[in-house]
């Protein structure tokens, strides 16, 4: 008789007011295995990991661990039945350290009740070097970088025995060389019998590790399938419900217009240094590099967030003040960050409320708000962008990632913004939301707005742009026309590796 599923899900539902995220989703997971889960944004993938993880609880249906019958109340609940799960967004308190936070369950203490600092410090040491984590265990988790707050997490979750654990987009934040370790960290997990339920929109990453592959569109079950049984197009076909087209940016035969930014040895001591650059209206530019090249330090001083940024910025040929963001919104800049949720919107707001923040001089009369001029704003934006939401009354804390990412731009489109600075346009969307967001870059050149693009995806540039800047250590060291614009080039050129010494 064959030992029963590690995990079975039998017609979970859960509803959010407005959305009805899960609908009587039905599927099993074998132990030891490496179980991919992947849909669209919104499709019901992280919420179906935190029923799991005892952070929500569904509304029917039944969870089943080795075949019997668990309700977990809360995480704690969970734990205690061996299943952790890794959050895409932090889950620490970032004013403890790094060995308060990896032992805050289970305190090591000394008579008395006081805490064992050594003990602690010990038992965190070795959490960290089971990953291989490089860390100070004394370090306050706010003053990580987020690449290595998930490395913590990985650590915790191991910490606690976990024979289940939930990896709700795991790399999104990580370099690639943190990835490799963290894929070197999976197979050694799945080694050891550790069931993994794996969420990620990278569909590489799934079909390199991942043994068994779920889908899920719009809260429902599609397809449950051994990995080596499908193709990536046919995972997103499924995904999407369409067979997804890609098609060549009409902006790219458009003539372009005048010069609108120009930048003259920018610098940021200890960030960047030297940098130059033009961008002409229609135009939309990419900005590669490694991790800590100085890209995003780049596009922040260029919207005047670097209070110690030199050299020179010009809009339209007028010079821009540095270190003033008031100057940059004068000017016609807008800038997207890389983290929407802390930087980019306001989670507690509505849509509608995200949608003008940028815009309330122009809708304000007399200090007071124009709520009808304000309403009718959001609902033309939201519908250009075409935002799935139930109404622009809706909290953005609700909506996906893609979605999230629309409200965030809807924002400067709003103001009126003609240069837009946007810094990885689709970190933690699917390829159906990548689908929709590359043609509205591509619709706002063909408007005339200049566009200034930092990805670490490089298809995505080769995709989007006209030219390609790369960064290394801080400074500019390519300009690359698309014509001549090819992963191993633009590689190369990142890594400082010379042509005829690539392998």
């Amino acid at each position: 008789m064959s030992p029963p599923p590690q995990i079975e899900f039998r017609g979970i539902a859960k509803r959010f007011p407005g959305v009805q995220a899960l609908d009587g989703v039905s599927f099993s997971v074998a132990p030891g295995s490496c179980h991919a889960l992947i849909g669209e944004n919104g499709a019901g993938k992280s919420t179906l990991g935190k029923i799991l993880a005892g952070i929500l609880s569904a509304d029917a249906g039944t969870l089943l661990l080795e075949g019997r019958p668990i309700t977990p109340a809360t995480p704690l609940e969970a734990r205690a039945l061996g299943i952790a799960m890794v959050h895409q967004e932090l889950a620490f308190c970032p004013n403890l350290s790094v060995a308060e936070n990896l032992c805050l369950g289970d305190l090591p203490t000394r008579r008395g009740g006081w805490v064992d600092r050594a003990a602690l410090h010990r038992r965190a040491r070795a959490l960290l070097a089971e990953i291989g984590a490089d860390l100070d265990p004394a370090r306050l988790i706010g003053s990580l970088s987020t690449a290595q707050e998930q490395l913590v997490q990985i650590a915790a979750a191991i910490g606690t025995g976990a024979r289940v654990i939930v990896m709700d987009e795991p790399s999104s934040s990580l370099s690639a060389g943190e990835t490799r370790e963290l894929f070197r960290l999976v197979r050694s997990l799945t080694a050891r019998g550790i069931t993994l339920v794996y969420v990620s929109h990278r569909l590489e990453e799934l079909f390199a590790l991942c043994d068994t592959l779920t889908v899920l569109r719009d809260g429902r079950h599609v397809w449950t399938g051994p990995i080596r049984q499908t193709t990536p197009g046919e995972v997103v076909t499924r995904m999407i419900g369409r067979e997804l087209r890609v098609e060549t940016p009409t902006h790219l035969t458009q003539t372009l217009g005048a010069e609108v930014l120009r930048v003259e040895d920018l610098s940021s001591p200890g960030r960047f240094s030297g940098v130059e650059l033009s961008l002409r209206a229609g135009e939309v530019v990419g900005l590669a590099g490694l991790v800590g090249a100085g890209r995003s330090e780049t596009l922040q001083a260029i919207f005047g967030l670097d209070p110690r940024a030199e050299g020179r910025v010009f809009v339209r040929g007028q010079p821009l003040r540095l270190g003033s963001v008031d100057a940059a919104l004068a000017a016609g800049l807008g800038l997207l960050p890389e983290d929407r949720k802390r930087q980019g919107l306001v989670l507690g707001l509505t849509c509608r409320e995200n949608v003008s923040l940028a815009a309330l001089p122009a809708l304000s009369r007399f200090g007071w708000v124009r709520r009808a001029a304000e309403r009718t704003q959001a609902r033309h934006f939201s519908e250009r962008l075409r935002v799935k939401a139930p109404n622009i009354e809706s909290l953005v804390a609700g909506l996906s990632g893609g979605n999230q990412q629309k409200i965030a731009l809807a924002k400067w489109l709003a103001r009126s913004c003609d240069i837009l600075l946007i810094d990885e346009p689709t970190r933690g969307v699917d390829v159906g939301a990548k689908a929709e967001i590359y043609p509205l870059l591509d619709e706002l050149a063909r408007e005339g707005k200049a566009i200034l693009v930092v990805s670490s995806e490089l298809p995505e540039l080769l995709g989007l742009c006209r030219r390609i800047l790369v960064m290394r250590a801080g400074r500019l060291v390519g300009d690359v026309p698309r014509a001549d614009a090819t992963e191993a080039s633009l590689m190369r050129l990142m890594a400082g590796v010379a042509a005829d010494c690539a392998a």
